[in-house]
């Protein structure tokens, strides 16, 4: 029987940096912190640590799950850059997972997740209709029963109280932290060394104004 796969999945997509390791769906190391930035710093030697605390090292890794948005645009572009990057040199898969998709993840039945998206809008996806349909960008007033209607649905995420009280929903926190539920989801995924490399998820433009600092260079 062959050993379980080490997965190793991280995000910095939001104001946090946070990492796990996951033994087939067991969470075996993890760590958050909470920071506005300096993300490009911390990664690194946070991962380093994580493998060290648990007893192993990169080359132990079977594949690496990476947070691809939506969220911050620099925070992005660091997770999957990163992830590219490790999975070059390793010689493994690295599976890109939306934030939105961690955040459903342990939850049974219909799920509604959503973030902020700021200027009145929101990110959301669903979950439990069938096929899981693209994350989208919308004004929360579009979101109605009507389209959104099954029955033991439940929100999860900003604004996920308001939006369920208006659809007759439930709301609840989302079950997992993001890196674990990064790496358990990557786990999960069948053929992945078949998978085209993880792409950030924007699904709004940068600012018009760049960032002072340079982003980290994706590669091709």
């Amino acid at each position: 029987m062959p050993p379980e796969p080490l997965i190793l999945g991280f995000d910095t997509s939001a104001a946090h940096c946070a990492a796990a390791l996951v033994l087939g769906d067991r969470v075996i190391a993890q760590r958050h912190e909470d920071m506005a930035k300096g993300q490009a710093e911390r990664l690194f030697p946070m991962l380093e640590a994580l493998l060290a605390e648990a007893g192993t090292g990169w080359r132990d890794l079977s594949a690496i799950g990476v947070g691809v948005g939506p969220g911050n645009f620099t925070g992005v572009r660091i997770s999957v850059a990163s992830a590219r990057g490790l999975a070059l040199s390793l010689g493994i898969p690295a599976i890109g997972v939306t934030l939105l998709e961690a955040m459903a993840l342990g939850t049974e039945g219909p799920v509604l997740t959503l973030l902020d998206a700021r200027r009145g809008q929101v990110y959301l996806q669903s979950f439990g209709y069938g096929a899981a349909p693209e994350p989208v960008m919308c004004d929360p007033a579009e979101i109605t029963s009507a389209s959104h209607g099954l029955t033991g649905l439940t929100c999860i995420g900003q604004m996920a109280n308001d939006l369920a009280a208006r659809l007759g929903a439930r709301s609840a926190p989302a079950a997992n932290d993001p890196a674990p539920a990064i790496a358990i989801i990557a786990a999960r995924v069948p053929n992945a060394s078949a998978l085209a490399r993880p792409a950030p998820l924007y699904l709004r433009a940068a600012d018009a104004a760049p960032s002072r600092e340079a982003p980290p260079v994706m590669l091709p």
